[in-house]
Order: structure tokens, then sequence, then C-alpha cells
């Protein structure tokens, strides 16, 4: 895109997935400086005018060896504030994994709810607008942001892979949780307009209390099927696992799972390596370096989800919609 008004920044921890984004827009990233001091201080600066300009910058929110996410939150934040004190006309915060969204309520007397306390500090530094795919809660994440915000879903990515896999194949679309219920329609909507042919659906009953997961009935038919488990992150794995395995002892022929985010915690590796899944599919939101093992390594497959921020990008600097972004 050749548009002097529109500029492309992005933090250094996310350098790989903002470069892939300016590929696709043809747009250059912006130069920028990040400076550490001694005392565990920084500070970063667009070294380019962004007077008037409409800004977008990019950084995922996860943790790796070099920043924890609270680094990571507050570098963008802080970079988000020098813009704006330089003048650009608008910011857009791109956060392809968006952190803390899965505390959207309290489930305990005296809880946080932190996914507002954290869109109310991308509010206090200016932030005109924030672009996510597949926050956990998509309710929650509308309305603790009071700045506009828009969303986009890793589905279309996940069609087009799995379609040609299973166009022949009795197919279950399964939920690992009641939650994820509307999530897994979708999907399997999705799926049955691509493939023309009948997608059914199962969800896996689960209850969580204290960090305690229990549950172990499916419901829905899955024996002899394709079972696909569709998720919006994996954390440790436990709860795909679970619901994998369940599959596997009602019969499944194959259990594949797909989740937007791979954060791969605590004990992933074993769980990726497990013979209950076929293979584990998730976008590169959050580069896989947490899994060692190769046998884990062997079952993923990483969607680029840069074409779907690209394209969004693109729609929100020219006053389109994103909507057509969500169709397969």
């Amino acid at each position: 895109m050749s548009d002097e008004n529109l500029m492309l920044f992005t933090l250094n921890a996310s350098r790989a997935f903002g470069e892939r984004i300016s590929q696709t827009l043809g747009t250059p990233l912006s130069a920028h400086e990040e400076r550490e001091f001694e005392d565990g201080e920084h500070k970063s600066r667009p070294l380019v005018n962004v007077r008037g300009r409409d800004v977008f910058v990019v950084q995922s929110l996860y943790a790796d060896a070099e920043q924890s996410v609270n680094d990571k939150l507050c570098r963008l934040l802080f970079f988000i504030g020098a813009l704006r004190d330089a003048s650009a006309g608008s910011v857009t915060a791109v956060v392809p994994y968006l952190c803390y969204a899965r505390k959207d309520r309290k489930t305990q007397p005296r809880d946080p709810v932190t996914t507002r306390y954290v869109a109310s500090l991308f509010e206090a530094v200016g932030t005109n607008r924030v672009l996510t795919l597949d926050a956990h809660n998509l309710a929650a994440f509308q309305n603790a942001f009071r700045c506009h915000t828009d969303h986009l879903e890793a589905k279309p990515l996940f069609v087009r892979y799995f379609a040609p896999l299973v166009r022949n194949q009795e197919v279950v679309v399964v939920s690992p949780d009641v939650g994820g219920i509307k999530r897994a329609e979708q999907f399997r909507q999705a799926l049955a307009n691509a493939t023309g042919k009948t997608v059914l659906s199962a969800f896996m009953e689960k209850y969580r209390s204290k960090g305690v997961v229990s549950g172990e009935t499916i419901v829905g038919e899955v024996k002899d099927k394709i079972a696909l488990i569709i998720d919006d992150l994996i954390s440790t794995g436990g709860t795909i696992l679970r619901t994998a395995s369940a599959c596997r002892q009602l019969g499944a022929k194959h259990v594949y799972a797909a989740a937007s985010h791979g954060v791969f915690v605590g004990a992933a590796n074993e769980v990726l390596a497990n013979e209950a899944l076929d293979k584990v599919i998730v976008t590169n939101t959050i580069p896989p370096f947490r899994l060692g093992s190769e046998a884990a390594r062997a079952k993923l497959e990483v969607l680029d989800a840069t074409p779907l921020f690209a394209a969004a990008i693109t729609h929100i600097h020219t006053g389109g919609s994103i909507v057509d972004l969500l169709e397969v």
C-alpha cells in the first residue's frame, strides 16, 4: 500500500510478526528506538515524524525468555504514549495475542477483573483503537474497552486448512467446554458451507473450581468420525487432552485440535505428544518456542495470521469494514 499517511511500527519483541505484516501491506516499517537502562527501566520513541499520521503499532503480549508479559505491555503503552505526545493523528494497537483476556470476570469474592484494567491502561495513554485476534471472551473484550476495538477470527484459516482434509469424511466439531460452544458452532457452520456436507457438533462438560478441572462426559456423537476440537487457546493443554482422550474412548477415528493461540506452558510438550491427538493446529500469534519435544513439534502445524492483520489494517486505514475478513 503506497500511502504516506499510513505508518507501521513494530516493537522489537514482535519484529518477525510485524515484518510479515509489512511485507504483505507493501508498507515499510517505520524506525524507532528502544533503549535499556542499567536499573531495568527503558524508553522507546519513534525516530520519524508521526504528526497527523494514521499509526499502527504491532506488539503481541505473551511472556518469553527476554521479557515478561508485563514488560511487553508497559513497552507498548509507553510507546503509544510517546506517539500521542508526538502528535500522531491516531494510534491503533495491533495486539495479535492480548494478555489478561482470561481474567474477564469475578469468579471468587474480591477477584480482580483484569481485562477491564488493561483496557483502562490502553485508554489512559491515548490509544484510539485495539485490534486483536480471537479474544478469550468476545463480549467481555468489547465491553471492557471504551476506545474502538476490532476483533479478528482465525476461523477462515482453520476452515481452509481442514476443508480439503475432511471433505470425504464424517466430521464432528467438538467444543472442549460449554463456554466455547458458540465459537465451535460458528466454525462448524463455516466448515459445512466450505465442504458442502453435514458436519455434526458435540461438546465436553467441564467444571473448574479453584484451579481443579472436572467433568468427563461428551454430549454428541463422535464414534467413527474425525473429531475437530476448537478452542481459542492452548495453555498447558490439559483441557484439550481431556477432550481428545474422551473422543478416542468413544470411538473417534482421528482427533485434531485447533486453537488460535498456542501458549504451551507447563506440561504442554507431553500433552501434544500424547497418542490421543493426531495433530495440533495454531496460528503464529505466539511462536511455539516453548515446545522442545520433537514428538510435540512433529504434531504441530502453525498457520500464518499476518495476512488477516494486514488486510484489517488496510480496511481500518481506508475506512472500510473488517466484517468481510471474518467470512470464509
